[in-house]
């Protein structure tokens, strides 16, 4: 499942568990949509993948009330995250793989 985190591991900027503005990479690494195309051009400077927009849970539990789903039973993570590498290995990393896309990386 999800975790959901709730900032741009880059900016710090806040993204709460329903904001269209969340990009993940396959790892959970989550940057806003900013950083994403802005500074990271597609590419997690983690693993090197590509960033998607993170899916957005339900508050509830539409399917029945018996079954625990949605916000309510699976919260977002509150812990704050932060990329561990710095701008200089961010922009070689960006550099590398920007014009590489995804799916062939």
């Amino acid at each position: 499942m999800l975790e959901l985190r709730p900032n741009c591991e880059l900016c710090d900027r806040d993204l709460p568990p329903n904001t269209l503005d969340a990009r993940i990479c396959s790892y959970e690494c989550t940057y806003c949509v900013a950083c994403a195309d802005d500074v990271l051009r597609n590419v997690c400077p983690t693993c090197g993948g590509g960033l998607a927009r993170r899916p957005i849970r339900p508050e509830k539990a539409y399917r029945h009330p018996d079954i625990s789903l949605g916000l309510l039973f699976h919260p977002a993570s509150q812990t704050r995250k932060h990329s561990r590498w710095n701008r200089e290995e961010i922009a070689a990393m960006t550099a590398r793989l920007k014009d590489v896309p995804p799916e062939e990386r």
